[in-house]
């Protein structure tokens, strides 16, 4: 059975398909995990997060109405979700509310390949980094850890972290011109302080 056409796919989630979940799991789970983590900035919550908007997803499939598209669904569902998760917050949410709603309409609204093409791009530059900057940037951007901690870990200053992240924006800014400022912003979410983004 082909489930890449969105009504079919819909009406064999409705009709409680196991397959057509599966399917939907394959397709999505990956991106949905990458947008929440824009959203997070924390792993374990952005899995968290895409693993409850899937069962519910599946606990609600009769709800679903195939006219609409499954995916601007899920990626709604999961933005949702993050709001939730911030609700007892809203100062967070009220702080980062601009940021996470380009982000949302960026990650809805985009091409699933175009993104991917992106971003295999982004990382290729990445890892033309210099090393030090290169080390700096993955640590923070990547493994999540924080300006102190990189700073304790590689036996430098918090300056010197502060700089060299600075840096690795900068060169990829000048490396992958604007067009790939949204990218950037959606991978990166704390770029956007460095990065000239244009609102919406």
């Amino acid at each position: 059975m082909d489930f890449d056409e969105n009504r079919k796919l819909i009406e064999k989630l409705i009709s409680g398909e196991e397959k057509a979940y599966m399917f939907l799991l394959d397709k999505y789970h990956r991106q949905l995990n990458a947008y929440a983590l824009t959203l997070t900035h924390e792993a374990s919550m952005a899995q968290d997060i895409v693993q409850n908007v899937f069962l519910k997803t599946w606990k609600s499939r009769k709800k679903l109405n195939p006219e609409f598209s499954i995916r601007s669904f899920l990626y709604k569902c999961v933005y949702n979700e993050f709001l939730n998760h911030y609700q007892k917050n809203k100062a967070v949410v009220l702080l980062h509310g601009k940021y996470i709603e380009y982000a949302h309409e960026v990650a809805e609204e985009a091409d699933d390949n175009v993104i991917a093409r992106m971003i295999e791009i982004v990382n290729k530059e990445i890892q033309k980094l210099p090393p030090k900057c290169q080390k700096v940037f993955v640590l923070s951007k990547r493994e999540g850890l924080t300006n102190p901690e990189i700073a304790d870990y590689l036996d430098i200053s918090i300056k010197t972290v502060e700089a060299q992240i600075t840096k690795a924006f900068r060169i990829l800014k000048d490396k992958l011109g604007e067009k790939y400022e949204t990218i950037l912003m959606v991978i990166f979410g704390a770029c956007r302080t460095k990065l000239s983004i244009k609102p919406h």
